[in-house]
């Protein structure tokens, strides 16, 4: 049976603006009532570590995420499933007991920054969606993101940094671009990137207004991950 349900998936680097780009999308779309999940709900419990070891531990790794929970999420939803995201505390890396209700929307929107390395979540999605940004503005919005946000200091953010997160990011975020139907900048407008992804979606909406998840997957589904990262152009 077919159903209703659109999935765009949005990756990119760190701090690129796939968050605010959900947001604004959101905006455009307000019709199809439209939800947003954030890969970082799904990050993996460590509340069996100990706090410093916790520290230690590469959240910059796609192994860092319970991509099978979010699989099983995104397939409820689309089943018109109202889900239970779980609500993850940053600064203890840990699950909270309570989760959070999601209704599914008609235009599901998940965002993060393995969205498109995983093919069990590449082959759910309608539209794979990348948000290139330069380095340096990626690292100035971490810094600031993170130091306000989830109670880091100048010296962690940058450690971290330096030792995972920008390797990381040319190893298995970067190669992923290849599987995207649309790249947008980052440094553009968010505005006219979000405007570029509603029209996208609605000629793919004339297309094929109700789509069938047993059709021939779009682009992005047709490649294998390389696990080599391309040059970085942004």
């Amino acid at each position: 049976m077919q159903d209703k349900h659109i999935i765009v998936g949005i990756a990119g680097p760190s701090c690129s603006g796939k968050s605010v780009l959900a947001r604004r999308l959101i905006e455009h779309l307000d019709a199809k009532s439209p939800v947003v999940l954030s890969l970082d709900s799904y990050y993996h419990d460590l509340s069996h570590l100990a706090p410093h070891d916790r520290e230690k531990h590469n959240f910059d790794v796609p192994e860092a995420l319970d991509s099978e929970l979010l699989r099983n999420h995104l397939h409820e939803m689309t089943q018109g499933l109202l889900i239970e995201i779980p609500a993850y505390d940053f600064v203890t890396h840990t699950r909270l007991e309570e989760s959070i209700p999601v209704e599914p929307g008609d235009l599901i929107i998940i965002e993060g920054l393995f969205v498109l390395y995983w093919e069990k979540i590449r082959s759910l999605l309608d539209l794979g969606v990348f948000v290139m940004v330069d380095d340096q503005l990626g690292l100035a919005r971490r810094l600031e993101r993170d130091m306000r946000e989830r109670g880091r200091t100048r010296e962690s953010v940058l450690g971290q940094y330096a030792t995972t997160v920008r390797p990381m990011n040319e190893q298995y975020i970067l190669p992923t671009r290849g599987f995207a139907d649309k790249v947008v900048n980052g440094e553009n407008p968010v505005d006219q990137s979000a405007k570029a992804i509603a029209a996208h979606l609605s000629e793919l909406s004339q297309r094929n207004p109700e789509p069938d998840r047993s059709r021939t997957p779009v682009k992005q589904r047709q490649k294998s991950f390389t696990g080599q990262a391309e040059t970085h152009r942004g």
